[in-house]
């Protein structure tokens, strides 16, 4: 029971999957497209503000501290993802659906989550610490860098302008720093009222995620994708994260890391952010490609969240019976 219970979709699935069939059958067009894109800009500007000012100043410090750990990480997460993401769009674009491989690079090359990756840390009995320091750190430098490596290394159409990389760092960047400028004022209030941050967070996505696909279903994204083409992509994303699983692992015990440490790293570097990735593709890509590009992202994003409750669990497990040995 306790495995079909990490199986089962969480709510922010579900809702995601309810707002791709709302779009299908019903999406935006006429006058109502226009408006729903400034709200969507706005939405996403506060998301982006409001992690800024939850991100405390302890975790920028701490995060100079333990360089070796972070180092790790941001290699698995810009370094060996990108890697692996290019070796598969390349290899498999002939024979996925249109804009597929594409989506597969641009998951490769994003930052990794924040709220689970220390979730699972703590559920593992990791370095929470440094989990936190690590996937704050991966998500500043993600608005950089993905823009950046999707430009360098995407060939069709001359790659990703530089205005789209500026407008990235003025629509959340730019705000995500106003937000940490203001902690000192609004972080307490934040804190005390994470369900509205949350309600904030998740909105702007799925509003986002509704918009993509509507543009996509009426450029034809249905009559391009075929079953075989998600059965695929299932696969691709497992396999993806198995071997990123498996390389991390490896790399921190041949390191030398600690089991905590270990933990953070795994954790950390394994993890692909649904919250920054769909903000950026709805920056970086034209409307009626952002729908399918994300695709493969929030099919990994249900199936890291499955994995990584596992292996949380397999950890802790671990460490209790080591703690239980001692006593």
């Amino acid at each position: 029971m306790t495995l079909l219970s990490h199986l089962r979709p969480d709510r922010f699935t579900l809702a995601l999957l309810a707002s791709a069939i709302g779009a299908t059958l019903m999406p935006a067009t006429g006058a109502a497209a226009p408006v729903l894109k400034i709200v969507i800009a706005g939405s996403i500007a506060l998301l982006f503000f409001l992690q800024g000012a939850r991100l405390p100043r302890e975790a920028i410090v701490g995060g100079i501290v333990h360089w070796r750990l972070h180092l790790t990480v941001f290699a698995a997460t810009f370094i060996l993802f990108p890697l692996l993401g290019l070796l598969l769009s390349k290899s498999l674009q002939p024979i996925l659906a249109p804009g597929i491989a594409l989506g597969i690079l641009y998951l490769c090359l994003l930052p990794s989550t924040i709220q689970s990756s220390i979730t699972f840390t703590s559920i593992a009995h990791g370095n929470v610490a440094a989990a936190v320091c690590s996937a704050s750190a991966s998500n500043v430098l993600g608005v950089f860098l993905t823009p950046l490596l999707m430009s360098f290394l995407m060939n069709t159409q001359g790659g990703v302008p530089l205005s789209a990389i500026g407008s990235v760092v003025m629509q959340l960047l730019v705000p995500f720093i106003v937000g940490h400028l203001a902690r000192p004022w609004i972080g307490q209030w934040v804190e005390r009222h994470r369900t509205v941050t949350g309600i904030v967070d998740r909105g702007a996505i799925l509003l986002v995620v509704y918009y993509a696909f509507g543009e996509a279903v009426l450029n034809g994204l249905w009559h391009q994708l075929s079953a075989r083409d998600l059965a695929v992509l299932i696969v691709l994303n497992c396999v993806l994260l198995a071997t990123v699983l498996f390389v991390v692992t490896g790399a921190s015990r041949l390191f030398g890391f600690s089991r905590p440490d270990e933990i953070a790293i795994v954790f950390c570097g394994s993890k692909k952010s649904l919250g920054s990735g769909v903000p950026i593709a709805s920056i970086l890509f034209p409307a009626a490609m952002i729908g399918v590009v994300i695709l493969p992202l929030m099919l990994f994003h249900q199936i890291q969240l499955v994995v990584c409750a596992v292996l949380a669990r397999a950890y802790a497990s671990r460490a209790e019976a080591a703690s239980a040995r001692r006593s």
